[in-house]
């Protein structure tokens, strides 16, 4: 049985506990949706392979929560910069977003600290130009990411 169904429940508080963190937000349910949008915005950019070949290497429920509720008519956008990317995930539900600037680089500092380094960098490496950029961590010392649960 693969490690992330054994684990899925230890990985994914891990998870949300560092995007709460970095996001600097008191609730669980507010770093989900931020991380929720941030996960959407990124992956209307993908054609559907693209997306599934970037979800294979999340962990079980971030992968469930990357492809849940995906219209696939839905062809991919232009890549857009990273006030495009904020402004999409601060949209999610609206009403009840609490989901600061900076949520795109603190998604992908709980996402680096979540999965292997070396499995995330050869599928960025597949995908447009823009994902790099997206799920990069400049100023963060690569020794403190990776799984935290083995």
């Amino acid at each position: 049985m693969p490690w992330t169904y054994r684990q899925a429940t230890r990985e994914w508080q891990a998870f949300l506990s560092d995007a709460r963190e970095a996001l600097a937000l008191d609730s669980d349910n507010a770093a989900f949706t931020a991380v929720e949008g941030v996960l959407r915005a990124f992956r209307r950019r993908l054609t559907p392979q693209q997306a599934v070949d970037f979800a294979q290497v999340l962990p079980s429920v971030l992968r469930a929560l990357f492809v849940a509720d995906w219209r696939l008519d839905e062809g991919p956008c232009p890549a857009g910069i990273r006030a495009d990317w904020t402004a999409e995930a601060r949209a999610l539900r609206p009403d009840h977003n609490l989901t600061p600037d900076h949520c795109v680089a603190a998604t992908a500092l709980a996402l680096r600290k979540t999965v292997r380094q070396a499995d995330l960098e050869r599928v960025l490496a597949a995908l447009p130009p823009f994902a790099a950029e997206f799920w990069a961590t400049p100023g963060i010392d690569p020794a403190t990411l990776g799984p935290r649960i083995l």
